[in-house]
């Protein structure tokens, strides 16, 4: 009997083993990546029809705020020039904002805390599906896109941030509808504090419409550009590009 039943455990392990790799071999044709393309522009036009996607996202009291707020992502960023910037408080740390703009910008942390604030207390959730409550303080982003004089041709804006996987910088980007959303921020402080390394310090970005990978950390350059072609493998973000996540994580 056991001997029986260690051949029927066999045959479906083996079973198993060939399903999933003619899965992973038709997820590999060309034609299944481009079908699957194909349903996730059409879900994304569905979702912009169907959303308002000038909704604000709820708002919560100081008494919601998440005793424990997971770090999401990297933990830091691993480079010697970020060390650098951390020993140093980040006196020396810049944020770029160039690409398909009038007057290119380069700011200081201090520059960006005496711009014009916006305080809001909102949920994030995690595709790996928790969720927290945290109040983050920044500078609205379409103050940053005015400011540098945001080019008619500009549709997408793309964050390049000092963290990576593997060695590939990681990225990610929006559309000017979430661009200009009001509570689309770049928060330089979390619950009342300056943003700790875990949580992305000392710049994040807040798209609170939208899943956790949207939200990038470490933020030191921001480029508007007019097409996601260039950027990384052309879907839009890091884990868009290795891993298929959808490109409009809107919630």
């Amino acid at each position: 009997m056991i001997a029986r039943r260690k051949l029927i455990g066999s045959i479906g392990a083996v079973a198993g083993g060939l399903l999933l790799e003619g899965c992973d071999r038709i997820n590999s044709w060309p034609a299944t990546q481009g079908l699957l393309d194909l349903g996730e522009r059409a879900t994304m036009k569905a979702q912009r029809i169907v959303v308002d996607r000038g909704a604000l996202a709820p708002e919560f009291a100081m008494g919601d705020i998440s005793p424990v707020f997971r770090v999401n992502g990297n933990g830091t960023a691993r480079s010697p020039e970020y060390a650098a910037m951390v020993a140093n408080n980040f006196a020396d740390w810049r944020l770029a904002i160039d690409g398909l703009v009038a007057k290119p910008l380069s700011l200081s942390l201090a520059q960006l805390q005496a711009l014009p604030k916006r305080t809001q207390t909102t949920r994030h959730d995690c595709v790996e599906g928790w969720s927290a409550i945290a109040q983050w303080t920044g500078v609205p982003l379409r103050l940053l896109l005015q400011g540098a004089g945001l080019s008619g041709a500009a549709r997408y804006i793309v964050f390049h941030c000092a963290d990576d996987f593997g060695g590939t910088p990681y990225y990610e980007s929006i559309d000017l509808i979430d661009a200009f959303h009001p509570q689309t921020i770049l928060a330089w402080a979390m619950n009342g504090k300056p943003l700790e390394i875990g949580h992305g310090a000392p710049l994040r970005l807040r798209v609170e419409r939208a899943l956790g990978y949207k939200q990038a950390k470490y933020v030191m350059r921001i480029e508007a550009v007019a097409s996601l072609a260039g950027i990384g493998r052309g879907k839009g973000g890091y884990w868009e590009d290795s891993n298929r996540y959808q490109w409009y994580a809107g919630i």
